[in-house]
C-alpha cells in the first residue's frame, strides 16, 4: 500500500477543492481551507460550490473521513506534512498576476510552521515565485531547515477536472531538494504506480495500473514555466484555427475538414484546433497575459501572445457581426441563446464569450431569452434577469418564436437538439452556432437558414428572408 500523507489544502476554489478531493481519493488525509467561513460551512453540511462532473460524488465519499474543511489555517498547518497553495491569482491592471493572495497565505503558514513542511505552489504564478515565498517564509523568522518550497502545477480543464487529475497525462513535480521530492513523490505514487486503477471505485478515464501517468520531476522554475508556457501554447493554438476559420470563409472552404487535415501530422495533433468564437474561463485569459508580462519583465519580446489575445478579442466581436448580418438589426428581435458559460459542462462564466456577446446584443435592443445546463445563476448575477434578458428551463423553451437561435458554447445536449421541434418552435429558422455542433448539409436538408464558424453560410430558401413561418 501506499504512504498516506497529511495534506493541507489551501484555497477551496476549482483547483483547490478538485485538489483536496483528489489527493483524498487516493488514500491521503487532506484538510482545505478557507477563510470564507460561509463556504466552510456549506462544504461541511454537504454543498458544492462548483459545477464539476465526480466532484460530488469524491467529496460525499471522503468529507469528514478523510477530507475536512476548515478556516483555521494554523491548525492545518500544523497537522500537514505538504501545504498546497491554491488561491487565486488574479489578472491585475498591468496584467501580471495579482500575487497578494499568495504572499498573504505564505505568510500566515510562516507563522504556524512548528517542524519541517513542503509548501507546494499549486496556484498559477510566474517563475520566481517559489524564491518570493522562501524569502517571505524566512523573514518571518523560519530556519531553511524548516521547510522546503516546491512547484505542482496543474493542468485541470474545467468540466472534465477530477479526471483530468487522477488520469494525468504528466505530473510536473518541481522540487530543489531531495527531501521535498520525496513528500511530492509519495502524494502522487498511487497514481504513478498505478495502484489506484486497480481499486474498484477509482474514476473512469484513460490511464490504468499498466499505463499510469508519467512523472516529470524539474526544478521549481521549470515547472512555473511549463504551466505558463502549456496554456499560452493551447491559446495560441485555438486563436490560429480561428484566423485560418476566416480565411476558410472567405474562400469558401470548410474549416473541419482544413483542421483534420492540420491535426493528422502527428507534430501538430487535433486537439485545440476547433474553430469557435474563441476562448474564455479563469486560465487562459489571465495566464497568456501573465506570461507575456513576465516576458517582458525579463528583456524578452513575446509580440506573439499579444496577437494570441487580439485574435481571441476579435473573433468574438466578428461572430456578433455575422449574428447582425442574419438579422439585419438587433432592436425588436427575440433572440435564443444556448450556453452563458465559457464553455459546456462548467458553471464557470469568467471571460466567457457567451456573455460578451449577450450583452452586445442587449445594448443594440434586443431581447434574449438564454438556457444553460449549470451556469444560469451565475449569469444572472452579470445578466440579470428583467424586460430584455429572461431565462429559461430548456433549449426548446429558450427558443419559442424566437428571430434566430445562437450556440455559444459547447453542452452536448447542445449537440443533440430535435432539429424538427426546434425548426417549429422558432419563429424563423435561423441558427447561428458559434461552435459548429451541426452538419451544414444537414441543417439546410431539415429547412435552416445555417451559419457557423469558418464553413460556407447555408440558407434555405423559406427562410427570415420570406417571412416568419406560418402556423
Amino acid at each position: 500500500m501506499s504512504q498516506s500523507v497529511s495534506i493541507a489544502v489551501v484555497g477551496s476554489g476549482y483547483v483547490g477543492l478538485v485538489a483536496a478531493a483528489c489527493f483524498a481519493e487516493i488514500g491521503h488525509r487532506v484538510v482545505c481551507v478557507d477563510n470564507d467561513e460561509a463556504k466552510v460551512r456549506m462544504l461541511r453540511e454537504g454543498g458544492i460550490p462548483i459545477h464539476e462532473e465526480y466532484l460530488p460524488e469524491l467529496l460525499n465519499r471522503h468529507r469528514e473521513n478523510r477530507v475536512e474543511f476548515t478556516s483555521d489555517l494554523r491548525k492545518a498547518t500544523q497537522g500537514a506534512q505538504a501545504i498546497f497553495i491554491a488561491v487565486g491569482t488574479p489578472q491585475s491592471e498591468t496584467g501580471s498576476a495579482d500575487l497578494s493572495y499568495v504572499d498573504a497565505v505564505a505568510s500566515e503558514i510562516a507563522r504556524s510552521i512548528d517542524g519541517y513542511k513542503v509548501i507546494v505552489e499549486k496556484s498559477t504564478v510566474p517563475v520566481y515565485t517559489n524564491e518570493w515565498i522562501c524569502r517571505v517564509i524566512e523573514r518571518n523568522g523560519v530556519s531553511r531547515e524548516m521547510f522546503d518550497v516546491a512547484s505542482n502545477p496543474e493542468f485541470l480543464r474545467e468540466g472534465t477536472a477530477v479526471t483530468d487529475f487522477l488520469h494525468a497525462d504528466r505530473i510536473v513535480l518541481g522540487a530543489e531538494t531531495p527531501r521535498a521530492a520525496e513528500v511530492l513523490g509519495a502524494i502522487y505514487e498511487p497514481l504513478s504506480s498505478g495502484e489506484y486503477y486497480r481499486s474498484a471505485n477509482a474514476v473512469p478515464g484513460p490511464r490504468t495500473s499498466d499505463d499510469p501517468p508519467p512523472v516529470l520531476l524539474t526544478s521549481t522554475k521549470a515547472a512555473e514555466i511549463i504551466k505558463h508556457a502549456s496554456n499560452a501554447l493551447l491559446a495560441t493554438k485555438i486563436s490560429f484555427i480561428n484566423v485560418v476559420a476566416n480565411i476558410c470563409e472567405s474562400a469558401g472552404a470548410d474549416v473541419q475538414e482544413v483542421a483534420k487535415g492540420i491535426g493528422m501530422d502527428t507534430r501538430i495533433g487535433p486537439k485545440f484546433l476547433r474553430a469557435g468564437i474563441g476562448y474564455g474561463g479563469s486560465c487562459f485569459p489571465k495566464d497568456v497575459a501573465a506570461f507575456r508580462h513576465v516576458a517582458e519583465q525579463m528583456g524578452v519580446e513575446f509580440g506573439l501572445l499579444g496577437e494570441v489575445e487580439k485574435i481571441n478579442s476579435e473573433q468574438r466581436r466578428r461572430f456578433f457581426r455575422k449574428v447582425r448580418s442574419a438579422l439585419w438589426t438587433f432592436r425588436g428581435k427575440k433572440i435564443a441563446v444556448l450556453g452563458l458559460a465559457f464553455k459546456g459542462g462548467t458553471d464557470d462564466i469568467r471571460e466567457s464569450p457567451a456573455v460578451d456577446i449577450v450583452q452586445w446584443m442587449l445594448k443594440e435592443g434586443a431581447t434574449v431569452t438564454a438556457y444553460d445546463p449549470a451556469a444560469a445563476a451565475r449569469a444572472s448575477e452579470v445578466l440579470p434577469a428583467g424586460p430584455q434578458m429572461k431565462y429559461a428551463d430548456d433549449a426548446y423553451a429558450a427558443a419559442q418564436d424566437a428571430d434566430a437561435l445562437l450556440i455559444l458554447n459547447d453542452w452536448q445536449e447542445f449537440a443533440e437538439l430535435d432539429l424538427k421541434r426546434l425548426h417549429y418552435t422558432l419563429r424563423y429558422p435561423i441558427v447561428v452556432d458559434g461552435r459548429n455542433l451541426y452538419d451544414p448539409a444537414k441543417m439546410a436538408e431539415m429547412g435552416f437558414t445555417y451559419l457557423s464558424v469558418g464553413r460556407p453560410g447555408i440558407s434555405h430558401t423559406r427562410d427570415a428572408a420570406v417571412g416568419p413561418r406560418l402556423v
